[in-house]
């Protein structure tokens, strides 16, 4: 990549920098209105399982070694069993070959990039990456660094990337697609023929699916389907990855422990690469991690934990600014447009009411139009306890009052 197109890929990731830092730069000046409520990090803020202090403290010896990449054999299997109940996959995860541990999903999501560049070295043009409009900025990262356009995908009504419409151009050379699911920050949730569809694509092209489920767990009411059962009605886990982690499931976030599974050639490949230049997880961690996909009693309380808050958005906010409760995650995706927009509403409440939050438009990125999908939205970050959460609610409705009607009918 050369010149005005390289400048514009990096813009994505460098020059912007992440939405984070994109906020603290914004907010500097502006003193908060209220004591500060931290609507912006996606970080849980759960009680951690208790059995993890015990599990790593019997493991602790286990530091002095140099863990394997790929991960122990009892963690790989944890995974291919936790994989089949969840999915109902008739077994078909072979522990050895289709799973590997990661330092957290965000490094695998990267470098999966990294390795798919090299796999597909002989594609004809310019290498591309598909991406969702909002994006995690770890795909964009990996694009970039890979040498790869990142391609932004257009949206169907439904927040799912609009897939019918690629042009088999593009398809051609591209190496690969990330798509999340339930996704950040909309919460949509890709039904199974939508991973049908587009593993055909990847299959027919010749592309990698990275599908992003780290939010699996966080759900309203239905369990949403994964990219491994539409492949396995496929009958082939080929050209798909699903990434995963223990950070939004389990509340462990800190202790940086995922996973990569699907297709065995692909990871073969990843993990020789991973072998010279990633983190490996430590075997404590690594155990840690098998006790917590054990486990489903603790899962089922963190989502009704998360359920109880969007309980309360729904009282407190209705269908003021679009909003509508997601089916999976734990984000409230709000259309500001009528109060000037993700920025401006991010300053004023803020300067009103002490709430920080992410505007839309830090998470997303300008498409082929010039448009950015995420400038009219402001997204809250669900993680804070109830009380908090509705103080935070309240504070939101009685700085802003309610939208314009005409918008919400």
């Amino acid at each position: 990549m050369q010149g005005n197109a390289q400048g514009a890929y990096d813009a994505m990731i460098f020059s912007a920098g992440s939405p984070f830092v994109r906020l603290a730069a914004m907010l500097a000046d502006i003193a908060p209105g209220a004591d500060p409520i931290d609507l912006s990090v996606g970080e849980p803020r759960h009680a951690v399982p208790d059995f993890i202090a015990p599990v790593l403290a019997k493991a602790n010896a286990e530091f002095s070694r140099y863990p394997p990449i790929r991960g122990i054999d009892d963690f790989r299997a944890a995974i291919a069993a936790w994989l089949d109940r969840r999915y109902a996959l008739a077994g078909r995860i072979d522990p050895a070959r289709m799973v590997v541990a990661l330092s957290g999903s965000r490094e695998g999501l990267f470098f999966a990039a990294l390795a798919a560049r090299r796999y597909f070295a002989e594609k004809p043009g310019p290498p591309a990456v598909l991406l969702p409009n909002p994006f995690y900025q770890a795909y964009a990262a990996g694009a970039v660094m890979a040498d790869a356009e990142p391609v932004l995908m257009g949206a169907e009504a439904d927040d799912l990337p609009d897939i019918a419409g690629l042009d088999p151009a593009l398809l051609d050379r591209t190496i690969a697609a990330y798509v999340a699911s339930p996704a950040n920050p909309q919460g949509s949730v890709a039904p199974v023929e939508f991973w049908h569809e587009l593993l055909a694509l990847a299959r027919r092209h010749r592309f990698f699916v990275f599908a992003d489920e780290c939010y699996s767990e966080i759900y309203r009411e239905a369990p949403p389907p994964g990219a491994l059962q539409a492949a396995l009605a496929d009958g082939d886990f080929g050209h798909l990855l699903v990434f995963n982690s223990l950070s939004k499931r389990s509340n462990l976030a800190g202790l940086r422990c995922g996973f990569a599974a699907g297709d065995p050639d692909f990871l073969d490949f990843l993990s020789t690469f991973r072998n010279m230049a990633a983190p490996q997880v430590p075997i404590p961690v690594q155990r840690a991690a098998i006790a917590a996909f054990n486990d489903e009693v603790h899962v089922v309380e963190n989502r009704r934990l998360y359920n109880e808050k969007f309980a309360a958005a729904e009282r407190h906010i209705g269908n003021s600014f679009g909003y509508r409760t997601p089916d999976g995650g734990f984000f409230v995706w709000l259309d500001v447009a009528d109060y000037g927009g993700g920025e401006a509403v991010a300053r004023r409440l803020w300067a009103e009411a002490g709430l920080r939050a992410v505007p839309g438009g830090f998470l997303a990125s300008e498409d082929g139009h010039g448009r950015n999908p995420g400038l009219p939205f402001l997204r809250l970050a669900m993680v804070n306890d109830l009380a908090t959460t509705e103080t935070a609610l309240c504070r939101l409705v009685d700085c802003l009052g309610p939208a314009n009607p005409d918008r919400n009918t």
